[in-house]
């Protein structure tokens, strides 16, 4: 029997939290398999291709099995069980360090936003996170209280009216995103991996899920605090599609190819590269 549709399997994968899907289509049925894949792919989760035919011929590796049943590996979560493990502790040790060492430069730019204009110091927002999940991100405030833009609807650009003096150099140096260790260190951040980006960012007055195609694969993982495309000089303004959909790109290129050491790595360069960055206000 019919339970639903593909766009609703995948929010019930993303609510449930499966860890496998199994597709049992015949294998001749190329192009239905092809579509539904495309749309699957962008789960965080082991997906299987179940093959009934004897006459197959498996590469190694490239085939496993649920009882008797072969089954074609078509996709494998990024980060398995124990890698999550391993990068979570990463993640709490390195964002300790990180709270501990940035801590006075956090402490005198809580102070400078407070001299330098009315209202909080930190600045919530919904973004994106794992699994596609909601998550509310810690920023230092950059922007006039009164003509700030939760939703991010609206690009900051160059000489932005709305971002203080105190938030165009926070902004400029990545000093307003420091807030983010805690992010990391509860959780719902990781210390390196595609940045969040808020729930409605909008490049032409379209969501960035509608410029690129697979978008939301980038939330196979969790979000970073930092991550490859960053330090490679995609951050900043997004004011064309070509710039999200390379920032997309870097991301996919990072979760196919994670390890620590690539994640220690992209921690290890940031503060070099991000002091360069010229697009970002």
């Amino acid at each position: 029997p019919k339970l639903g549709t593909i766009s609703e399997l995948i929010e019930f994968a993303r609510i449930a939290r499966i860890d496998m899907l199994i597709v049992s289509l015949p294998l001749t049925a190329e192009s239905r398999v092809l579509q539904l894949l495309k749309k699957l792919w962008v789960l965080p989760v082991d997906i299987r291709l179940s093959a009934h035919s004897n006459a197959l011929q498996f590469r190694p590796r490239a085939y496993s099995y649920i009882g008797a049943v072969p089954m074609l590996d078509i996709f494998d979560k990024p980060i398995n069980d124990w890698d999550s493990v391993a990068k979570r502790a990463f993640d709490i040790v390195f964002s300790l360090i990180g709270i501990v060492v940035f801590s006075p430069v956090m402490l005198a730019t809580a102070i400078a936003i407070k001299l330098d204009s009315k209202g909080p110091v930190l600045f919530h927002q919904k973004r994106h996170g794992f699994n596609n999940e909601i998550i509310e991100v810690y920023k230092f405030r950059s922007m006039y209280t009164d003509k700030a833009d939760p939703t991010a609807k609206q690009t900051v650009t160059k000489n932005d009216p709305r971002v203080t003096r105190v938030g165009r150099f926070i902004r400029k140096t990545s000093i307003d995103e420091l807030p983010q260790f805690f992010n990391s260190l509860l959780g719902s951040l990781s210390l390196v991996g595609p940045r969040p980006h808020a729930i409605a960012a909008q490049s032409h007055n379209l969501l960035y899920n509608e410029v690129v195609d697979g978008y939301f694969a980038r939330h196979k993982v969790k979000p970073g605090v930092t991550g490859w495309a960053q330090i490679n000089g995609w951050r900043g303004e997004m004011d064309t599609n070509e710039k999200i959909r390379m920032r997309t790109e870097y991301d996919l290129y990072y979760i196919e190819n994670w390890s620590l050491l690539f994640d220690l790595r992209i921690l290890f360069l940031t503060p070099l590269r991000l002091l360069n960055t010229e697009n970002a206000y």
